[in-house]
């Protein structure tokens, strides 16, 4: 049997719960379901279904092999409609999400952009609140940090990492942390998306992973609220770098313990999973990840 078929009526028997609601949505019979299905186990050699009288459900092996067939084919859609689509010309309105400190970045590929496909219209929305695309109808979203959703698909456009710094004057009053501990009593401006809480996390020169429990007087989800307060010598941010880099390179902020590393981040275009993405967002992303890669000076 066909391969990619027998493939599609599993995810559909998936989906719906049951080979007659599979049968139904394909317009299919339910014996040529159950051939398909069958027809898969055979050649992989493996169960990837449990059946009862009732519903059926994944093994553990039909789980993993759901997964990674659902991505294949959403794929492979995707590809066969855009080479097709590329002689088309984008249009209509493109939704987009960025988080605030990206728009410096991004501001000048969208006036490309509208440059390159004027008949298409940009929406832009900017803040730091974690968005639900589907919900509010978001083609696509700019984020530093990838959605707890798995659902979405993340295209990773650059890499980051976060850097310890504070105001000279800070350090006036301050004694100078060298390591770690020694950030322990100082007051640590803490960023409510930061994904390891008040574990703030380092890597010494051996590639060890060393954390340390810092405390503050404030959390936010505001990275500008804690760069204001960085610059105002009121305590130590750990920042991500696209954030601080104009003022780490005019002194007016400086890097603590250089000899630790942090973790590495992308910067993602996130953008739900359809089996169809328009041309106006895959342009749009091309040229977003085109563009990253020539700067990326900025990520320190």
């Amino acid at each position: 049997m066909d391969r990619l078929a027998s493939l599609t009526v599993f995810g559909r028997v998936v989906e719906c719960g049951g080979f007659s609601a599979a049968a139904r949505r394909l317009n299919m019979s339910v014996t040529m379901v159950g051939k398909h299905v069958q027809s898969l186990e055979e050649q992989l050699g493996v169960r990837l279904l449990n059946r009862t009288t009732r519903k059926v459900s994944l093994t553990e092996t039909g789980k993993f092999y759901y997964d990674r067939s659902t991505q294949i084919l959403a794929e492979l859609e995707e590809t066969d409609r855009a080479a097709s689509a590329l002689s088309l010309t984008p249009r209509g309105t493109l939704r987009v999400y960025s988080g605030v400190y990206l728009i410096r970045f991004l501001s000048p590929i969208i006036s490309e952009y509208l440059e390159l496909y004027p008949s298409v219209t940009l929406n832009l929305e900017v803040g730091e609140r974690m968005v639900d695309l589907v919900e509010d109808g978001y083609d696509l979203a700019i984020r530093t940090m990838l959605p707890p959703d798995g659902s979405f698909i993340a295209r990773s456009l650059t890499h980051w990492r976060h850097i310890l710094c504070c105001a000279p004057e800070y350090l006036d009053s301050h004694p100078t942390p060298l390591e770690p501990a020694d950030l322990v009593g100082h007051n640590c401006l803490r960023y409510a998306y930061y994904p390891f809480g008040d574990d703030w996390r380092f890597f010494n020169q051996s590639g060890d992973q060393v954390n340390v429990k810092i405390t503050g007087n404030i959390v936010t989800t505001s990275a500008e609220a804690l760069r204001y307060m960085t610059l105002n010598a009121q305590g130590i941010f750990l920042a991500p770098s696209f954030v601080v880099s104009e003022e780490l390179a005019s002194g007016a902020l400086v890097r603590l313990m250089p000899d630790y590393g942090s973790t590495e981040f992308s910067i993602n275009a996130i953008y739900p999973n359809r089996s169809h993405l328009p041309t106006r967002t895959r342009l749009f992303i091309d040229l977003i990840a085109g563009r990253f890669l020539q700067n990326k000076q900025w990520m320190l």
